[in-house]
């Protein structure tokens, strides 16, 4: 082999080679926020909403819907927004929301079932047609709960 096979032969090993790395740090990043599968969310000791979706917490306050958001919490948004709702820095403190406010769960209900992108990346998948609007209603309910200022 001369000097010139041997340099093409390492220039093609290091071209794999770092595309593999690329590849690796790829899937890890894409991974980042974990694995977003829904768990199922039993709501049926609450009172169901129907197919219109509503834009104000009819669980507000309701101890059911807030031990289910609770557990539904746990499940399906703490890989992102932290154990409690105390964000780890990869996703926005949910504890922050504002409380007893129809704007405020609007908005949240909309981030809920559309889910956050930003410029083709997304940031939180779409819940609609994953968890019920009483599930993510329930969730809320809980969230008010532990809300800080």
């Amino acid at each position: 082999m001369n000097t010139r096979t041997i340099k093409e032969n390492l220039r093609k090993r290091l071209a794999i080679t770092a595309t593999g790395l690329a590849l690796a740090a790829a899937s890890t990043f894409a991974h980042a926020h974990g694995d977003v599968t829904p768990q199922a969310v039993d709501t049926s000791s609450l009172k169901q909403l129907g197919e219109t979706w509503v834009t104000a917490n009819p669980y507000r306050g309701n101890k059911d819907a807030i031990r289910i958001g609770d557990s539904a919490f746990n499940q399906n948004c703490a890989r992102c927004h932290g154990l409690g709702a105390v964000s780890g820095g990869i996703a926005p403190d949910l504890r922050l929301l504002d409380i007893n406010d129809d704007d405020t769960d609007e908005f949240f209900i909309g981030k809920v079932r559309n889910g956050v992108t930003r410029n083709g990346a997304v940031y939180m998948p779409p819940f609609e047609g994953m968890l019920t609007q009483e599930a993510m209603w329930a969730i809320r309910a809980w969230l008010e709960t532990v809300h800080e200022n």
